[in-house]
């Protein structure tokens, strides 16, 4: 390789910047992966305990975002796609949560 130089101190920019945009572009589907199986495993809990009737808000809420991560998704979109699959995922938790007090409180549970 007579020729070609190699500026060493030159390389370490690079790498840190190669470094920091392989979370962003790489392994988005795995992260909205990971999002979207935890919400949708939380909304089909908040549906057993019956949120649908008890924390209709909450319940409607996160299958919307849910629904709209999946859309996300289809049009490669993953971080726009994880962001609403979190937001389904909170939504859900806070319908599990309202759906057990309801429960709780009508002597159901």
């Amino acid at each position: 390789m007579a020729g070609v130089s190699v500026d060493v101190r030159r390389l370490g920019p690079c790498v840190l910047v190669m470094a920091l945009m392989l979370p962003t572009t790489g392994c988005g589907g795995i992260y909205y992966a990971v999002n979207a199986s935890g919400a949708s495993s939380r909304l089909e809990e908040a549906k057993a305990l019956g949120a649908e009737q008890l924390a209709p808000y909450e319940y409607y809420y996160a299958q919307a975002h849910l629904e709209r991560a999946q859309f996300e998704a289809s049009e490669a979109s993953y971080s726009d796609a994880a962001n609403f699959a979190e937001t389904a995922e909170e939504y859900a938790s806070k319908a599990i949560e309202l759906a057990k007090s309801a429960r709780k409180a009508s002597g159901r549970d």
